[in-house]
C-alpha cells in the first residue's frame, strides 16, 4: 500500500439480524492483503477502528460493540453445489486482534442478499420474482448455510414488515437453514455428556452444558450466578466483578471443551466459548421497553459475547440454543415445560426469538440435521473505505 496516500477499497455496510458489518467482495480486495494475512488483519483492523484504548472506534466505521466490529468476505464459491463462499472477521474493539475462527449467524442473513447485489450469483440461480435459494459456504467453519432470499422485479426485496426485537424497523423476512452444524463425526457434546459439573477454581462449581452446534458453546443456570435470569444489559455490564467471573468461566469451559490447551490461551479465542445464562421462562421487560410474558416464551437465556452482555441473542448461539434445548438431559431440556419438541422461542435482553432444530439419535449418537431460524437485512451504505497507510 502506497504510504503517502490512503487505500481505497469498494465496501458495503450491511445489518443482518441484530448485527451490523462492512462487507467485501475478494476480488475488491488488494492483492497484497489477500496474500499476507497479517496485512490483512492490520487492515481490517484500522478499517473498523481498531484497536482503540478508549474503545469507541472513533476513527473507524465500528461502532464499539461486539454486533457491530465486523468485517465479512464473500466471493464466487470454490465449493462443488455452493453459490459462494463467506468469511466472518470479529474485530476486538480494543486488542489488534481478528478472530476468524468462528461465523456470525446474525450476518449470515445478509450474505445472501450481498452476493446477489454484488453479481456474485449466475444469473440462472436467480428470479425476477419470488424466493431464490443460496447456497453459502461457511469457510471459517467449513459448513453450509442456505438462505432463502426474496426477489420482486428482478431485485433483492430488502423492504417488508417483518421484525425481529433488537432492530427498530420492519423488513423482508430471510429465512436460514444451517446444515449440519455439527459434523456427524463430530460431538455435539464435546465431554460426551448433555450436562457436567464445571469447576473453576476460587470461583465455583456449576452444572453446565457445553455443545458445539452453531458455535462452541457453555449453558449455566442463571440462579448459580446469582441471576434472576431477566437481566439487561446494564446490570451485566457495569459490573466489572461479574465481567471478570465470567471471563474466568468462560476460560476454563474453553479447556473442558478442548477448545484450548491451558488457560493462557484463552486471551487470543475470544470468540469461542460463547457462554450464557438460562432460566425458567418469566415475565420482563425489554430493554425497548416492551413487556415478554410467560405466554410468548418457553425459557429466558442471556449471553455473552467478546466479553459483554449481547443486546439480543448472536445467531450463532441461537442455533445451539435450539439445539440444545430439544436434546433431553441438558440443562435447557430440562427447564422446558414441554421437553419433547423441536422449535422454542426464548427471551433475550431485546425481546424473543424463535429457532428449531431437527437432532435425530443413531447408535446412541446425536446428530443435528438441520437448524433453522429468521432473520432480516439491507444494505445501509455502499461506497468505499479509505485505510492510511498500514506499517
Amino acid at each position: 500500500m502506497n504510504n503517502t496516500t490512503q487505500t481505497t477499497i469498494k465496501a458495503t455496510y450491511m445489518r443482518g439480524g441484530t448485527s451490523k458489518g462492512l462487507f467485501f467482495c475478494l476480488d475488491d480486495l488488494p492483492k497484497d492483503m489477500l496474500e499476507n494475512q497479517e496485512l490483512k488483519d492490520k487492515t481490517f483492523l484500522r478499517i473498523i477502528g481498531s484497536p482503540d484504548p478508549y474503545s469507541k472506534q472513533i476513527d473507524g466505521m465500528g461502532g464499539a460493540t461486539s454486533s457491530t466490529s465486523k468485517v465479512v468476505l464473500v466471493g464466487k464459491s470454490s465449493q462443488p453445489n455452493h453459490d459462494v463462499d463467506y468469511y466472518f472477521g470479529q474485530v476486538s474493539i480494543d486488542r489488534p486482534f481478528v478472530d476468524w475462527s468462528g461465523n456470525c449467524g446474525n450476518l449470515s442473513s445478509a450474505v445472501g442478499p450481498f452476493a446477489i447485489i454484488s453479481g456474485l450469483i449466475d444469473e440462472k440461480n436467480l428470479k425476477k420474482d419470488g424466493v431464490v435459494q443460496i447456497k453459502i459456504w461457511q469457510a471459517n467453519i467449513k459448513k453450509t448455510i442456505i438462505a432463502y432470499v426474496k426477489m420482486k422485479d428482478g431485485q433483492v426485496q430488502q423492504m417488508g414488515d417483518y421484525h425481529i426485537d433488537g432492530v427498530a424497523f420492519g423488513a423482508s423476512e430471510i429465512q436460514l437453514e444451517f446444515v449440519r452444524p455439527v459434523d456427524p463425526s463430530d460431538a455435539l457434546f464435546p465431554t460426551g455428556n448433555t450436562a457436567d459439573k464445571l469447576d473453576v477454581p476460587d470461583v465455583g462449581r456449576y452444572d453446565v452444558t457445553m455443545i458445539t452446534a452453531g458455535i462452541p458453546t457453555l449453558f449455566l443456570h442463571a440462579d448459580s450466578l446469582g441471576y434472576k435470569g431477566v437481566e439487561l444489559q446494564d446490570d451485566i455490564n457495569n459490573d466489572t466483578e461479574a465481567l471478570k467471573k465470567f471471563e474466568t468461566i468462560r476460560a476454563f469451559a474453553a479447556v473442558k471443551m478442548g477448545l484450548i490447551k491451558d488457560i493462557e490461551e484463552a486471551k487470543t479465542l475470544q470468540h469461542i466459548p460463547k457462554i450464557a445464562f438460562v432460566s425458567k421462562k418469566q415475565n420482563y421487560t425489554a430493554s425497548s421497553g416492551k413487556q415478554i410474558t410467560t405466554d410468548d416464551i418457553d425459557l429466558n437465556v442471556r449471553a455473552l459475547s467478546m466479553g459483554l452482555l449481547h443486546h439480543a441473542m448472536m445467531g450463532t448461539a441461537s442455533v445451539a440454543i435450539g439445539v440444545a434445548a430439544c436434546v433431553p438431559g441438558t440443562i435447557l431440556n430440562e427447564l422446558l415445560d414441554d421437553k419433547d419438541i423441536d422449535n422454542i422461542t426464548f427471551g433475550h435482553p431485546s425481546g424473543t426469538l424463535k429457532v428449531g432444530a431437527v437432532v435425530e439419535q443413531t447408535d446412541g449418537k446425536h446428530i443435528v440435521k438441520v437448524a433453522s431460524m429468521s432473520r432480516s437485512a439491507r444494505v445501509i451504505m455502499s461506497g468505499h473505505v479509505h485505510v492510511p497507510h498500514i506499517t
